[in-house]
């Protein structure tokens, strides 16, 4: 008997394999794990937040609080690996997906050390190199942060 809210153990990915298409490291990996995926579609990912995180000692000391601009980024690194998946491509020395918009930005609800942000993004649209995605982020089933973001991909090479 299947558990439907499982995830799919072949759309899934551990952090060797997040690491494999993200060009990001500490202390700016911000994805954890990808529970699900369906390419040109949509992804869910995880971020584990720790009070042992970098900026904490500074935002805030007497009340550490995740800031909302790196909430946006984690749900650009999953645009990401979204965008990767789906062109079957991974970084590279010659290019790179820069986050390059945010729209309709919304903070909902402060994210503290152990919270686990579930990431939720969803393709609107691509042209050519240039992707929209609807994006979410939750904690215990409740959105802490939503936007539309804008990503594209750019020889640097």
């Amino acid at each position: 008997m299947s558990n439907d809210n499982q995830p799919n153990e072949m759309n899934s990915m551990d952090i060797y394999e997040v690491m494999k298409h993200l060009p990001h490291r500490y202390p700016f990996l911000l994805i954890d794990r990808v529970l699900d995926y369906t390419a040109g579609e949509k992804l869910t990912a995880i971020k584990n937040v720790t009070v042992n995180e970098p900026f904490f000692p500074g935002h805030f000391p007497h009340r550490p609080v995740f800031p909302g601009v790196l909430m946006l980024e984690a749900l650009a690194q999953a645009t990401g690996i979204l965008a990767f998946k789906t062109t079957e491509d991974l970084p590279s020395d010659d290019s790179l997906y820069y986050f390059v918009g945010i729209d309709s930005a919304r903070f909902k609800k402060p994210v503290e050390p152990g919270d686990q942000l579930l990431m939720e993004v969803e393709v609107i649209k691509r042209k050519r190199d240039m992707w929209k995605f609807s994006a979410k982020a939750s904690v215990d089933g409740k959105v802490v942060c939503s936007a539309e973001l804008m990503c594209a991909r750019k020889d640097i090479a």
